[in-house]
C-alpha cells in the first residue's frame, strides 16, 4: 500500500548465514490486509498467465516446513526421501530471499551427497513469468525455498508461471519445503517481520531491539504468501526468539486459522491427507482459537477457550479435528 513501517525485528537481519537456511527471516516493508482465507488462496493460485480452476483437488504432495537455524540431517534426509529418494529426487532450490550470491550452494551440495539431483535457480519476477523458467520446475520432485527475507521471495515468484508450476507439481505429488523465510511463505496471511505499534502505549527506546511486547490488534504486518498451507498461519524461529505474542495476536485476529510456530532445527511435515507431523530437535507451538470467544473491540485482544499444544518431535496434529498426540502416551498429572 506504499506505507513504510519501522522495522523492529533487527535480529533477523543481523543474523549470520547459518549452515542451511541462508539468512534468518528478514523484514518486509509494506502492508497487505488479509482477506478471507478462501479468497486469498484463490488469488495466490492464479499466476499472471494461468487460468484458475473452480476447485482444486487435495494435493498429493507433502510440505516440509522448517523453523530456521541449522537443519538437522534427519530433516534433510526426510526431504530427499519425500522427493523420491537416492537416484530419483530432483530438487530445485529458490534462494532469492537472501541477498548472498552463494545462498543455497551448500544446501545443494548436501542434497547431492544424499543422492539427489539439486539445482539453484535464481530468478527475477520477470524471469519467473517465462516459459523457460517454468520448465525448470516441471520435472522437479522437490522444491525448496531458502531463508532470508520472505517478502523478497514472494516478490520474485508470486503470480508467475513458476509459482503456478510449483503449485501444480505439489498437487501432482512433489514435496515443497523451506526454512525460515521459506517457512513463512507457506501461509496466507504471511508474517513479514514488521509491526505497526512496537510496545503499544509504552514504545521501547528508539534503538531498542525489543519487539512483540504486546498482544494487540492491528499490530502484526502481513502480506500475501503462497498459501500452500490453507487454514493456517506459519511463524518461524519461534521458541528461540519468543514470538508467542506475535502469533497469538494474529490468530485472535483470524480465529478461523490455526497458528503454528515452528522452532529452529525443527520441521512440520504436512502429509497428503492433511495431518501435521513434527520432527527435529525442538517443538512446534500450535494455537487454535476456532472454538474460542474473542473480544471484538479495543486495541488489546482478549480470548477465552483458546487451545494450545506444544508438540515435540514425533507428535502429530489433525487440523480438521484439532486433536494433538504426543510421541509418548498422553498422561494426565
Amino acid at each position: 500500500m506504499g506505507v513504510a513501517f519501522k522495522k523492529t525485528d533487527r535480529r533477523d537481519a543481523a543474523m549470520r548465514l547459518d549452515h542451511q537456511s541462508g539468512r534468518a527471516a528478514g523484514l518486509g516493508s509494506w502492508v497487505l490486509r488479509a482477506a478471507a482465507a478462501a479468497v486469498v488462496v484463490s488469488l495466490a493460485a492464479c499466476a499472471s498467465t494461468s487460468t484458475p480452476s473452480a476447485a482444486a483437488p487435495p494435493a498429493k504432495g507433502s510440505l516440509l516446513i522448517v523453523g530456521g537455524g541449522p537443519v538437522p540431517d534427519e530433516i534433510l534426509d526426510r526431504f530427499v526421501a519425500l522427493a523420491g529418494g537416492k537416484g530419483r529426487a530432483r530438487i530445485v532450490i529458490f534462494p532469492m530471499a537472501s541477498s548472498s550470491a552463494d545462498a543455497g550452494v551448500e544446501l545443494a551440495g548436501d542434497f547431492k551427497q544424499r543422492g539427489a539431483e539439486a539445482e539453484r535457480v535464481v530468478l527475477t519476477h520477470e524471469q519467473a513469468d517465462s516459459e523457460d523458467a517454468a520448465r525448470k520446475v516441471e520435472g522437479a520432485t522437490g522444491i525448496w525455498f531458502g531463508g532470508g527475507d520472505q517478502v523478497l521471495l514472494t516478490k520474485a515468484l508470486s503470480h508467475t508461471r513458476v509459482e503456478a508450476t510449483i503449485r501444480r507439481r505439489y498437487a501432482e505429488g512433489a514435496v515443497v519445503g523451506g526454512t525460515s523465510a521459506g517457512a513463512a511463505v507457506m501461509s496466507t496471511p504471511m508474517i513479514t517481520g514488521d509491526e505497526r505499534h512496537p510496545g503499544g502505549s509504552r514504545p521501547p527506546a528508539k534503538d531498542s531491539g525489543d519487539a512483540w511486547m504486546t498482544i494487540a490488534r492491528e499490530n502484526v504486518v502481513t502480506a500475501e504468501g503462497f498459501a500452500l498451507l490453507p487454514g493456517a498461519i506459519v511463524d518461524q524461529h519461534f521458541l528461540r526468539r519468543r514470538r508467542h505474542n506475535r502469533l497469538i495476536s494474529l490468530v485472535l485476529e483470524n480465529p478461523s486459522l490455526v497458528g503454528v510456530g515452528i522452532d529452529e532445527s525443527t520441521a512440520l511435515e504436512v502429509e497428503p491427507g492433511g495431518r501435521w507431523r513434527v520432527l527435529g530437535e525442538s517443538a512446534a507451538f500450535v494455537v487454535d482459537a476456532r472454538q474460542a470467544r474473542v473480544t471484538a473491540d479495543g486495541a488489546t485482544l482478549g480470548a477465552a477457550g483458546v487451545k494450545l499444544s506444544i508438540l515435540p518431535g514425533g507428535s502429530t496434529f489433525e487440523p480438521a479435528s484439532g486433536r494433538a498426540t504426543l510421541p509418548a502416551a498422553d498422561r494426565k498429572p
